[in-house]
């Protein structure tokens, strides 16, 4: 992980988005630990942080949070990064409804990104015509077997890079741990860097 912070200062990021899954099945031992090797990460417009599906909804946040990185739980902020105007919105693995995603887009007047974890959420951004969602990991993609893919294509339709739906974009990353085995296979891991662009310029 230290290796992945100096690759993402290196490139010298406008803002910074960590995509959840910090510690394995909510192991509370390492919170602190992770969140102080995190802590060297800044950027300009701040460093965002989402929660995954093994981060506990307490010790987590208030880890990052203390190492001056904002955790975005079912919550909104207004950005403006080189004279355009963003909306980030961060929602927990368990918000999954339509209806739960819209209240917190609600009132949203700029070009919004959604943060969400689990990379199924495309479809709901779909529904409210989010213009983009950056999700955190590929969700057992970090095993691909040769002849056979990556089992968990079965589950989670893109399991890294881009994807669409409708007038929707998604990228994912592949991320840097493990999942169930610890090794990655066929997957080779990633510090992902997105560059934004005006519509009228994709």
């Amino acid at each position: 992980m230290t290796h992945a912070v100096r690759l993402v200062l290196g490139q010298r990021p406008d803002l910074i988005v960590l995509g959840g899954d910090y510690v394995t099945f909510g192991d509370r031992a390492f919170v602190g630990p992770v969140a102080e090797l995190l802590a060297p990460l800044t950027a300009p417009h701040g460093v965002f942080a989402i929660l995954g599906n093994h981060d506990d909804d307490r010790d987590m946040p208030a880890a990052l949070t203390a190492r001056h990185i904002q955790v975005l739980k079912d919550a909104r902020t207004r950005l403006e990064v080189r004279g355009e105007a963003l909306e980030l919105a961060g929602v927990r693995f368990w918000t999954r409804r339509v209806e739960d995603l819209a209240r917190v887009l609600r009132k949203a007047k700029d070009t919004v990104i959604l943060l969400a974890h689990d990379p199924r959420r495309l479809a709901e951004a779909a529904a409210l015509n989010v213009p983009a969602v950056l999700s955190g990991h590929t969700h057992g993609g970090q095993v691909v077997l040769p002849g056979v893919g990556a089992v968990a294509r079965r589950r989670f339709p893109i399991l890294a890079g881009l994807g669409t739906r409708d007038n929707t974009s998604i990228f994912v990353s592949r991320g840097i741990g493990t999942v169930y085995v610890p090794v990655r296979i066929n997957c080779p891991p990633e510090v992902a860097m997105v560059t934004l662009k005006r519509q009228s310029q994709i």
